[in-house]
């Protein structure tokens, strides 16, 4: 998210913080209406690797032990790729692309589930499936929303969230909702979930315009714990003053590791969640 954004953006860079003690307290607004924030669940930065400043996170995936990663964009306020790719590690550079049009889709989150590629689209209702070794198009279909955020999967289904406190979970082959699970912390709804990630068995999620990763129960939508990622929105703008939100979740099996980003910034960071 979101070709708005941009705009605000420009008007809020120089009232972002830069600076201040690395720490992994919370200090986010509360998510929900309760007083009480979600528990911070600790973690260590094990390793930081370079990334796209052009690209314009909103989504990221392991698959085959190659980091795939998606970018929106549109022509008419936007200089981002509308594409996903490969991820070369050593430079951050996405190689090996599929692209969007850009007159007509921004693209979004992105999973990969049974050898198939699924890419949501923002605002344009379309979503796409593509053949996860060779990125040839398989077929289109049409959103079961008005709008597609982020996307991930369990054994099971696709579950895709909309910019709500709503979390879709579609059937894979009829790609129609089976069900619907909303995110609450305190029992109220939290909105604005986006990209997604599952990891044995929870789903962690970034709020748009926060910098925290909820822990989520993918039953009943409780918010378990977050992560706040505060020191890492600052470092990265230090670094880039030009970089944007928070966006852009990977859990990579091989380590158990757990990585993040953010649409323009110049690093990718490697987590180890406790």
């Amino acid at each position: 998210m979101k070709k708005v954004s941009y705009i605000a953006f420009a008007m809020a860079i120089t009232t972002w913080s830069c600076g201040g003690p690395d720490t992994n307290a919370p200090d986010t607004p509360n998510p929900g209406t309760s007083d009480v924030p979600p528990p911070v669940i600790p973690f260590s930065v094990v390793n930081k690797h370079p990334h796209d400043t052009t690209y314009f996170t909103e989504g990221l995936e392991f698959y085959k032990g190659q980091l795939l990663e998606s970018s929106g964009g549109n022509d008419d306020s936007s200089p981002y790729p509308s594409e996903f790719g490969v991820v070369n590690r050593e430079t951050g550079k996405v190689m090996t692309k599929a692209k969007l049009d850009k007159s007509k889709h921004f693209g979004e989150g992105i999973t990969v589930f049974k050898d198939k590629l699924y890419q949501l689209t923002w605002q344009s209702g379309a979503a796409f499936i593509y053949d996860a070794n060779t990125f040839k198009l398989i077929r289109e279909f049409k959103l079961p929303t008005r709008e597609g955020w982020g996307l991930t999967h369990d054994t099971a289904s696709l579950i895709m969230s909309d910019g709500s406190s709503n979390l879709y979970y579609l059937d894979p082959d009829s790609l129609r909702v089976k069900y619907t699970v909303t995110v609450i912390h305190n029992g109220s709804p939290v909105n604005n979930i986006n990209e997604l990630e599952y990891v044995n068995g929870v789903i962690y999620a970034n709020k748009w315009g926060a910098n925290v990763v909820f822990k989520i129960d993918p039953q009943t939508g409780k918010i378990l714990g977050q992560l706040n990622l505060d020191s890492l929105d600052r470092e990265a703008k230090t670094l880039y003053p030009a970089a944007a939100e928070l966006n852009g979740i990977a859990f990579d099996s091989s380590t158990g590791k757990i990585f993040v980003t953010g649409k323009k910034w110049p690093t990718m960071y490697e987590l180890q969640v406790q």
